[in-house]
């Protein structure tokens, strides 16, 4: 009797401490089969499109190095907030407004696009200040006119209006200036 006793209880023991561990861990891997082959078969279709992946992306690559090619120079926001006050004061002498004022705002990221707010505050005329925004939607770099306030400079001077801008200019971060031989001028007229 007592050696019966201690077959079922080491019976009982081999069964919870070996078997029925081993038998719970046959079972979750049964259940992990179908979800690893699935992955296994998704990555087999990437493996399969890695030769067209890569043309697509070396032609997307190229899209965006042609559509920055108007971004600010330089690699880093600084550089690139100093490349547009240059910009945007080759334009200003050009179009014979007096610059009373200029400030650099911070930049903002734009899904990997930095865009870098250059507030410009300028005296003139009405058509001198009508020359300035008109040469600035003709710059060959990517500007854009993100708030404008004009008022006049005095009360009894309806003609001499001062006018507050905020010129945004674009740069791709890591990119380099272009060489000066490839760079295009600010201020040309199209």
């Amino acid at each position: 009797m007592i050696a019966l006793g201690l077959v079922l209880v080491l019976g009982a023991g081999v069964w919870v401490l070996l078997l029925e561990p081993a038998l719970t861990r046959h079972r979750e891997m049964a259940e992990l089969i179908p979800a690893r082959e699935a992955t296994l078969d998704g990555r087999r279709a990437v493996v399969a499109r890695r030769e067209r992946l890569a043309v697509e992306l070396e032609a997307l690559e190229r899209e965006i190095d042609e559509a920055s090619t108007g971004f600010l120079p330089g690699p880093t926001a600084p550089l690139a907030a100093s490349a547009l006050q240059k910009i945007m004061k080759d334009l200003a002498a050009r179009a014979a407004v007096d610059v009373r004022s200029e400030r650099v705002l911070a930049s903002q990221d734009l899904s990997g696009v930095l865009e870098i707010p250059l507030e410009l505050t300028v005296a003139g005329t009405v058509r001198q200040v009508i020359t300035l925004l008109a040469r600035l939607e003709r710059a060959t770099s990517t500007l854009a006119v993100k708030d404008v306030k004009i008022r006049v400079a005095a009360p009894g001077q309806p003609r001499e209006l001062i006018a507050t801008l905020v010129i945004a200019g674009y740069l791709r971060p890591g990119t380099s200036a272009p060489p000066a031989a490839e760079r295009p001028r600010s201020g040309d007229e199209t």
